[in-house]
């Protein structure tokens, strides 16, 4: 970014102070997390295209550290080191600088946002969520925009409900970002496939279960190999069990992979994304994922929001790994297409994840506003 005139400056503070006024008359308290973090998390959980554009670098003691991508992590580990205990019902804004590599150049750029931990009506929180997004871009100015809505607990429900091994379940539901692979997987264990003979064929086929650690130890000593890549003997032998299990597995039956691709292919209006639910024949848990979509649809309309409005896609995750359910995208029109100002959801892993001793549900939303800002201008 080449840097802002004296105009851009108060124009862009002038739109960040209606939305931080919003968020702050709301109830929710403005912090300002640390600029700089501990890379952990953003490089285990944040997904691939965050990981890829995160500055990264090494402390005197050599920890490794990053300059913030998002504001989300910084302010769960604020939460984290300021309130005890974390299942403590808490409300956070914030507006400040995030940092990513971009193609060309490094890019600053500014988010404000939200974060609602441990909300005592998690629907209600949702949607409360999306209606002060919605308020805050209304606030700076925007007055036409596209919403997109998704809903990973839906997966996980359907994931959940189709018979499969478990390691399976977890393999695709880590590739649910990325379609291709994704397809790819799913029709790899749908399919029984002739086993691709390779060097370490023979190795795979003495695994099993209970036997995995021993194997490979032996196959190490007897050609005299030193480990490397990171990974140790225990790992490998891990490895090697999933790819014996997998070729003693026998494939999906019984359309499991056409109800999931069926249900990854619903995109309509969010108002009536409930007909199209009731088509997929899941199980409990899919039928009680379906009523808890369905309650923040009432709950969006409680609060003065036409879902109507709003697309539903079930394939739409954004680009962030740690979500785990509720999703939403805003994009606004431009004479080169749609570009996402905000954007947000559920994650109530992110927190245990980074310490805390219990699952914490969380919600909250970001707003790009220099993208923002260029729209209105």
């Amino acid at each position: 970014m080449p840097g802002r005139s004296r105009a851009e400056r108060e124009a862009l503070e002038r739109q960040n102070g209606a939305i931080m006024a919003l968020f702050e008359g709301a109830g929710f308290d403005h912090i300002a997390p640390d600029i700089i973090q501990p890379a952990d998390i953003f490089l285990e959980r944040s997904g691939e295209d965050i990981r890829a554009r995160t500055f990264v670098f090494t402390d005197p003691a050599g920890a490794e550290m990053c300059l913030r991508p998002d504001l989300t992590v910084p302010a769960c580990r604020y939460h984290l080191s300021h309130v005890e205990p974390p299942s403590r019902e808490s409300r956070y804004c914030y507006c400040g600088s995030a940092f990513r590599h971009e193609a060309s150049s490094p890019q600053e750029f500014t988010q404000a946002g939200l974060e609602w931990f441990a909300a005592s009506d998690a629907v209600a929180a949702e949607a409360r969520i999306l209606k002060l997004t919605i308020g805050a871009l209304e606030a700076a100015g925007l007055t036409k925009f596209h919403v997109t809505l998704g809903d990973l607990g839906l997966f996980s429900a359907l994931l959940e409900d189709t018979a499969m091994p478990a390691r399976w379940r977890r393999r695709l539901q880590h590739h649910f970002w990325r379609p291709a692979a994704f397809r790819d997987l799913l029709e790899n264990f749908s399919a029984k496939r002739e086993v691709r003979r390779t060097s370490i064929s023979g190795l795979i086929d003495r695994i099993d279960e209970t036997n995995g650690l021993a194997v490979v130890e032996a196959e190490l000593a007897s050609r005299n190999l030193a480990l490397a890549g990171g990974r140790d003997a225990t790992e490998i032998a891990a490895r090697l069990a999933e790819k014996a299990a997998d070729r003693r597995e026998q494939p999906l039956a019984g359309g499991k992979a056409e109800r999931l691709n069926a249900y990854l292919a619903i995109a309509t209006e969010a108002a009536s994304a409930e007909a199209a639910l009731a088509r997929i024949e899941g199980g409990k848990r899919f039928a009680g994922a379906r009523d808890y979509f369905a309650r923040r649809i009432f709950e969006m309309e409680e609060l003065g929001l036409n879902p109507r409005r709003f697309q539903f896609a079930a394939a739409f995750g954004r680009e962030l790994e740690y979500y785990t359910g509720f999703t939403f995208q805003i994009e606004a029109g431009t004479p080169l297409g749609r570009i996402a100002v905000a954007g947000g959801g559920r994650y109530d892993n992110l927190l245990s994840d980074m310490g805390a001793p219990m699952k914490v549900p969380a919600v909250g939303c970001a707003i790009h506003t220099d993208r923002l800002r260029a729209v209105l201008s």
